[in-house]
């Protein structure tokens, strides 16, 4: 079956594509993602894939994708896991995507890979046990993504409107010296304040002195011109 699945990725690459991706993921020589190798296949053409062989996998199999140095490879598997865990409704099974998720986050190696699964799956699972001791040991790791997969898993607290976590690890992180940490920490603070506004304002009034300019900016996005500008100026 990984076999096929390669094949079909293979089948959807797109010469233009294969050359833009890697400038786009920062894949060259002392780049984040040096050495990541891409087909060239668009996110919508992995996602049919994905749709086609999502009931049959194993989790062997997707393990061999998952580990696999392409690019299109690693997000196909995680499409895949992310199906597995939203229609299972048994908590075993559900426990062992999550084993199965962090036993291989060494794969789950850029911002897109986690973007697209971390949250679905890491976030549900903590979010619906009440118990988020995953995620606030993620942000405890050194690693890049172990930090940025516990800041965007909050997404399914900020969606379900639980903010406390993302605060928290906000604050731990929020002068991290990556701008993919920066990013990201804005990102989910811009979210906040699209399902609670005043939570976002009483966050910014005590830290955006302290924050790195493009946390501060992906942060207050969504806000009034009149008021963004105070933020930036530091009005306020």
């Amino acid at each position: 079956m990984v076999h096929q699945i390669k094949s079909a990725l293979q089948d959807l690459s797109l010469p233009e594509k294969k050359e833009f991706l890697p400038k786009f993921f920062k894949a060259g020589k002392g780049e984040y993602a040096e050495g990541d190798q891409f087909i060239g296949v668009t996110v919508p053409d992995q996602r049919k894939v994905a749709k086609e062989f999502q009931h049959k996998i194993s989790l062997s199999a997707l393990l061999e994708l998952l580990s696999s140095p392409i690019h299109e490879h690693r997000h196909c598997a995680l499409l895949m896991l992310v199906s597995k865990y939203e229609k299972t409704k048994q908590a075993s099974e559900q426990e062992e995507l999550v084993d199965f998720y962090l036993k291989n986050k060494q794969y789950i190696n850029h911002w897109d890979l986690v973007d697209t699964s971390c949250y679905k799956i890491l976030g549900c699972y903590c979010f619906e046990r009440q118990d988020d001791r995953i995620l606030l040991h993620l942000s405890n790791e050194e690693n890049l993504w172990s930090k940025r997969i516990a800041v965007v898993s909050t997404m399914f607290h900020v969606k379900k409107g639980a903010f406390d976590l993302l605060k928290i690890l906000a604050i731990k992180n929020l002068n991290h010296t990556h701008d993919l940490m920066h990013k990201a920490n804005g990102w989910l603070l811009r979210e906040m304040g699209k399902k609670n506004e005043q939570e976002l304002l009483d966050f910014l009034n005590i830290h955006y002195h302290q924050m790195p300019r493009t946390t501060l900016r992906y942060a207050i996005e969504k806000l009034d011109e009149q008021l963004r500008q105070a933020y930036l100026k530091g009005r306020i």
